[in-house]
């Protein structure tokens, strides 16, 4: 963490005035601010070009202040917060009275999450508020893990950036639905299907059609402005030979290592390794110039889903904006 105690008052200082900074979490950085205050959220989607009715989660300092933003009391939510908060874990409640619906997308429910970042805990202790924050990224495109990434993505449209380092666990959080009938994953993450299954009993692994709509699940996310296909191993190889014989100019992202004669980045084999060096591998091998990114398909299994599901949704979403020459 290289804040300073300086840069953070300054932060907390612009959070009051109604300003959005850029914020470190445990999972990616965000564009913080103060979630009562209606101008400073649509100053966020402004900010990122997000649909207004896309929900934000608010980020609050632990437990004892659900009950500001949620409407009743949640067994489930209790259990999950003293499991995993603080943590990778946004929980979907029926919303306070008081949520303004520039939060919420209109919808009757809230998203909610302790980070475990200590610089994002000191910030929200001390301004004392739920802070909404969205991955610190234009909408759709590649989600920021360090500071550095926050300023190419925003310069000076965003002037406070605070520095915590590398994010920990590098992709966004596990999102659960717990405001009415059976619990469901509405958007996986580090913390599996098993483990809350393990702590509340049985849990959907899909949303529903009565679903909320929720951050970060839209068929395409999380991606580069380059082409990117996602294949097995063989046939990446196989691909890669044949773009390169017409004379294109690919990057590969492999697993534990490069096939032979390819350029690119190597993620490790296990799953919160590939995740914590996901989306930094994406943005550099995405600022080359090349015609084509090729991503390596990791192995399938529970700790896999959430690393699956970003990379299947940036594939869809990949290559250039529609208003690019």
């Amino acid at each position: 963490m290289t804040a300073t105690p300086t840069q953070i008052h300054e932060a907390i200082a612009a959070l009051h005035r109604g300003e959005v900074i850029g914020l470190p979490t445990e999972t990616v950085y965000g564009l913080a601010a103060d979630a009562s205050n209606v101008e400073a959220v649509n100053r966020i989607f402004a900010l990122k070009g997000r649909p207004a009715d896309h929900p934000l989660i608010v980020h609050i300092a632990d437990a004892s202040l659900l009950g500001h933003w949620t409407y009743g009391r949640s067994e489930a939510a209790e259990k999950l917060a003293q499991a995993f908060w603080p943590g990778p874990l946004t929980m979907i409640l029926p919303r306070h009275p008081s949520v303004p619906d520039a939060v919420t997308g209109g919808q009757a429910t809230v998203g909610l999450r302790c980070p475990a970042h200590p610089l994002a805990l000191r910030v929200l202790r001390e301004f004392g508020g739920g802070l909404a924050a969205p991955s610190a990224n234009r909408f759709g495109r590649i989600s920021p893990t360090t500071a550095a990434h926050v300023r190419e993505e925003f310069g000076d449209a965003v002037p406070l950036i605070l520095d915590g380092g590398e994010c920990d666990v590098g992709i966004e959080s596990t999102i659960i639905d717990l405001s009415s009938g059976t619990p469901r994953i509405l958007r996986p993450g580090i913390i599996t299907h098993a483990q809350i299954e393990a702590v509340i009993g049985p849990v959907a692994e899909q949303a529903s059609e009565l679903s909320p709509r929720a951050s970060g699940t839209l068929e395409a996310h999380y991606a580069p402005r380059t082409p990117m296909l996602l294949l097995p191993r063989d046939a990446l190889e196989k691909e890669a030979g044949e773009q390169r014989a017409f004379g294109k100019r690919i990057a590969v992202l492999a697993i534990d290592a490069l096939p032979a004669g390819s350029t690119g980045m190597v993620l490790p084999g296990n799953a919160e390794g590939f995740a914590h060096g996901l989306y930094a591998a994406l943005r550099e091998l995405d600022a080359g110039d090349e015609h084509l990114l090729l991503v390596e398909r990791p192995p399938e299994g529970d700790a896999w889903t959430a690393v699956h599901d970003r990379l299947r949704r940036a594939a869809a979403g990949a290559g250039p904006d529609d208003d690019s020459p």
